[in-house]
């Protein structure tokens, strides 16, 4: 080593041969393993030195004894090493980072599942050589001890100025949910959004000054770091919790039912980074799941219904800033069942798209609606008794019923079910044509393709006729009445149904229609028979006239 001051002295560091070749100022440091030579290779070494201080600056040269009769080469080689003071500062850019911070330092910070997280750190040098500042922030897992080891870097700015992210959070840099930003001369802030339960961890802020060497490579030669918080992030779905009220209901068909959900717990507001959907489930008594859809709002506030429910007058509503409530303007006995409020949380990702987050589900909520009590009985047959091809066939359907609210309505269909080809046993039912409960008449499909009338010819009587009966009508036909009530929101329900007995109706061929056959038969032949009795008689005249 040369001082710049004493550069004709050389002074002895260290030597892989001689343990002795250090010089009293080396020394110690030697000794203490701050001052090493390592070997890479057979013509090879490195020489390291920790803790550099300013007395260290000088030419630094490596040199090899020669043991050859004659130089063959370069036996030496010197290079300069210029020491630049330590300047580099890092700490915690204040403002603290976003949330609610306890005053402890370093800071702890709490933030929720889907916001975004905001750290800033100061990073400057003052020294006088041209150099660039590296800046990353890091997170290691908590409690855990930090070092490179166990710091995963989130974010950095390279000394060329590049932005890079480290692996696990390079896909959110890439869509715009990670962000890194020099804020002035001196302070970087990094966002994340979208804060994920495993962005807990202490954050760190690590500084590197980097140097340019004259052959163009980059060095670096200054490196702090700083802790800037303690980040918890509070999970929704350890948060989220639904509550159902006023209790198991008892309500008659027709009054209205109201339920009452609240959803609860240390949630962030709906906004920018979260929003909520909540919906309400119903089960039969004694189904197991959760049930099918009533009704719900969706993240953005609009009501839906769900399958089976469509056309009836159903309110799904906000009612508080986390109470909704569900109105079914007139209960029937179908809507008795367990009850359940679902409730779903969801976080806004990169490009303002939604990911759900949590559910929650309340407690069962029993509801009982009492029944309407009718009772129907139904009796049809076919007038006459018997009828036949070609004419009218008229099936009657009297209707007889007990119980029941005033204004009760009727409807029957009819339907009919034919033999298969080749079957013993008939195929599935097929309606022909109903009255419904609105006197409003519904032709399905005859058998014979011929029209159909369906009527009421009675308070509680209804009939259907068949005109032109064919064969293709023959089967077993049955009335199907059903009870009807009507609601204050002019909605309608099925309140009772019944099935009347078979009527067998086959359409009977008439005593002319059964001659007729033979008789065409007959007569076709005793013409072919007369034809050939006359044209054999001709035949043989003609003979003898010609012999004449």
């Amino acid at each position: 080593f040369y001082r710049p001051e004493v550069p004709e002295a050389a002074l002895g560091i260290v030597s892989t041969k001689d343990p002795r070749f250090s010089y009293a100022v080396f020394g110690p440091r030697v000794a203490a393993g701050e001052v090493q030579v390592q070997r890479l290779q057979g013509d090879a070494v490195v020489l390291r030195i920790a803790r550099l201080q300013a007395q260290d600056a000088g030419i630094y040269e490596c040199y090899t004894p020669s043991t050859d009769v004659r130089y063959l080469g370069s036996y030496s080689g010197k290079v300069e090493l210029r020491v630049l003071p330590d300047a580099l500062q890092v700490s915690a850019a204040p403002p603290g980072p976003r949330g609610r911070q306890a005053p402890i330092s370093p800071p702890r910070l709490t933030v929720h599942e889907g916001q975004e997280l905001a750290l800033g750190c100061l990073a400057r040098t003052s020294t006088q050589k041209h150099t660039h500042l590296a800046v990353s922030f890091g997170r290691a897992v908590p409690e855990a001890p930090v070092g490179r080891a166990t710091l995963q870097e989130v974010v950095g700015l390279r000394p060329d100025l590049a932005v890079e992210a480290g692996a696990p959070y390079a896909q959110r840099l890439a869509t715009g949910e990670l962000r890194l930003a020099k804020e002035g001369a001196e302070q970087y802030r990094m966002v994340l959004g979208g804060a994920q339960a495993e962005d807990a961890g202490t954050y760190h802020c690590t500084a590197a000054e980097w140097i340019q060497d004259p052959d163009g490579s980059w060095a670096q030669i200054a490196e702090k770091r700083a802790v800037l918080a303690h980040v918890d992030v509070q999970t929704l779905s350890s948060q989220l919790a639904v509550a159902v009220g006023p209790g198991e209901r008892r309500i008659g068909p027709g009054e209205p039912l109201e339920l009452l959900c609240n959803v609860s717990g240390a949630l962030p507001p709906p906004g920018r980074h979260a929003a909520y959907s909540v919906g309400w489930e119903m089960a039969p008594a004694g189904a197991p799941g959760p049930g099918r859809l009533v009704a719900q709002l969706d993240t953005e506030g609009v009501g839906s219904l769900g399958p089976g429910y469509e056309g009836r007058h159903i309110a799904m509503e906000k009612v508080a800033s986390r109470t909704y409530r569900l109105r079914l303007e007139a209960a029937r006995p179908g809507d008795a069942g367990t009850y359940r409020c679902l409730a779903k949380a969801y976080v806004r990702g990169s490009g303002a798209r939604l990911r759900e987050a949590a559910s929650a589900r309340s407690r069962p909520l029993p509801v009982h609606v009492r029944e309407e009590g009718v009772v129907l009985e139904a009796v049809a047959w076919l007038a006459g008794g018997t009828v036949y091809r070609g004419e009218t066939a008229s099936l009657l359907c009297n209707i007889s019923v007990r119980g029941g609210p005033p204004g009760l309505r009727l409807a029957a269909s009819w339907w009919v079910e034919r033999p298969e080809a080749g079957e013993l046993s008939s195929g599935p039912a097929q309606l022909v044509g109903g009255v419904g409960q609105d006197g409003v008449a519904e032709l399905g499909v005859r058998p014979g393709g011929g029209p159909i009338s369906v009527e009421l010819v009675g308070p509680q009587s209804h009939r259907l006729r068949l005109h032109g009966l064919g064969p293709e009508d023959e089967g077993v036909y049955h009335c199907a009445p059903s009870a009807w009530v009507q609601h204050a929101d002019y909605s309608w329900y099925q309140a009772g149904s019944a099935r009347s007995g078979p009527v067998t109706v086959y359409p009977y061929t008439h005593a002319l229609d059964t001659l007729f056959v033979p008789l065409l038969v007959g007569a076709g032949v005793a013409l072919v028979t007369g034809a050939t009795v006359l044209g054999t008689i001709t035949c043989c005249f003609m003979k003898r006239l010609r012999k004449r």
